[in-house]
């Protein structure tokens, strides 16, 4: 069975994700393409990661759309997802497909369909395509052969960069940038970012460095994921290095991370803020800011005194997105505390790239570290101390726990009484003095996520040490 999740179809190599399973998928996509479309010619481009034989599934993605008379624009190297998912807008495509796994260990590869307005699919329309996967068979496979292909100019190689890092510099403050004499450290983590944050620093004078810039298909035996274990390497860089800043994307480009001068991770709870903060300061911009639901409280805390809205979403940026679609004149910032990232003015999809640049950009504009502007945030807001625990649980309990989350609430963690319970996605359980915690289950594996928020270190531990009670029972 194929089934979308919140960023996509996945599954392990050779296993799941295989040439049989892709062909299925792209020809169910085709089918959704040629129902929407009647205008011919018809374009989607088609790109893929630096994972073991992404750029083979997309050459039979190419194939399989050039078969069924929809024109293939096949990208001429690995290429990050917002690149893909800006030139969708760009070119007016009918829409994208990508090959890649994200943030994902090195066992899984993965496929992004990305609907004509340049965002993650929804999910009526994901929906379409795993009901037509259910009923493909080989025979309904329509593909030819990738030189004929090229020969009917039904496939075309395809360099999308320009357009995109054009993008970039009518978004970002480039003159500040150059006038600045900031020394920026990245860790592009054997994924597609490298030639984007160091091409652009370049070209206005900023010394840089990038660090694992080479294809390595098994990520040094890690997940390509811009998370604070992962940034060990770029830290001390930072730390112990002249570099002011250390910059970082995932796999694909479309989720980010941050270090700040001293080495210190900036999660992306705290980034979010910081650069609503700086949209509002330094562009005035006023409306509306989007996040999941287990996003950190210090944007709806800092929203409330800058005069910004703020709509809570399921966890899954598609959703941060519908809203941006629907609100484009309104629309400031959206975000997720997993790590991606949009502004307004740009395309409804994460990008990680922007937001290392965005960050650079509020830096270098206030002469001040992200430390420093997170405090300026938290002279608005207050304390608000977020934590996030994962915990891989057996069958047995993670059934127990899903009964008892449908049967037996509680009143109270901690001794903190339950104002409200949210279910926009998973529980999240609004405590007495505005701190809050949540559960969400894993789409993908049997996981428990828990999110809590409190304004003190001991208050936050209590609540955490609760909910791990809860899960178990106790």
């Amino acid at each position: 069975m194929i089934r979308f999740g919140t960023s996509g179809w996945r599954g392990i190599i050779a296993k799941d994700f295989t040439y049989a399973n892709v062909s299925v998928v792209t020809q169910a996509i085709a089918n959704l393409i040629r129902e929407e479309h009647a205008r011919i010619p018809i374009s989607v481009i088609v790109g893929y990661d630096t994972r073991f034989m992404s750029e083979d599934f997309a050459k039979t993605a190419a194939e399989i759309l050039a078969g069924n008379n929809i024109k293939a624009l096949l990208c001429k190297k690995d290429t990050p997802t917002p690149v893909i998912a800006y030139d969708i807008v760009f070119s007016k495509l009918a829409g994208g497909i990508n090959f890649t796994a994200s943030h994902n260990s090195y066992k899984y590869n993965g496929l992004k369909y990305f609907s004509s307005y340049g965002g993650t699919a929804l999910p009526i329309t994901t929906q379409k395509i795993e009901k037509y996967c259910a009923v493909i068979r080989n025979k309904d496979i329509k593909s030819i052969p990738f030189e004929y292909g090229i020969k009917k100019k039904l496939i075309k190689m395809y360099d999308p960069n320009a357009a995109y890092i054009k993008k970039m510099k009518e978004l970002i403050n480039f003159q500040a940038l150059k006038k600045s004499k900031i020394k920026v450290a990245i860790d592009v983590l054997h994924g597609v970012g490298n030639g984007y944050l160091n091409t652009l620093f370049n070209e206005v004078g900023i010394s840089n460095i990038t660090i694992n810039k080479n294809r390595d298909t098994m990520f040094e035996g890690n997940a390509p994921d811009p998370s604070e274990k992962n940034l060990i390497k770029l830290a001390n860089i930072v730390k112990h290095k002249p570099y002011k800043l250390g910059l970082s994307v995932d796999g694909d480009a479309d989720r980010f991370g941050i270090i700040d001068f001293d080495g210190t991770f900036i999660t992306p709870n705290q980034v979010i803020p910081v650069l609503l903060h700086h949209l509002n300061k330094t562009r005035g911009w006023t409306g509306i800011t989007a996040k999941s639901i287990m996003t950190t409280h210090l944007v709806n805390k800092l929203a409330d005194k800058i005069n910004v809205d703020v709509i809570e979403t399921p966890v899954g940026f598609k959703y941060i997105c519908d809203v941006m679609v629907n609100n484009p004149d309104k629309f400031i910032i959206g975000g997720e505390e997993s790590g991606g990232l949009t502004i307004r003015g740009h395309i409804p999809e994460k990008d990680g790239i922007l937001a290392c640049l965005l960050m650079t950009e509020a830096i270098v504009m206030s002469k001040k570290s992200v430390a420093d502007l997170l405090k300026d945030v938290k002279k608005l807001t207050g304390e608000i101390l977020t934590s996030r625990v994962d915990f891989s649980l057996p069958e047995e309990v993670i059934n127990s726990f899903t009964n008892t989350l449908k049967n037996r609430l509680p009143n109270n963690f901690a001794g903190i009484r339950i104002q409200k319970n949210i279910t926009t996605d998973g529980y999240k359980f609004i405590l007495d003095d505005n701190t809050w915690i949540g559960f969400r289950f894993a789409g993908t594996e049997p996981v428990v996520r828990v999110y809590a928020e409190a304004n003190s270190c001991t208050k936050l531990h209590k609540i955490l040490k609760a909910g791990k009670a809860f899960i178990y029972g106790k």
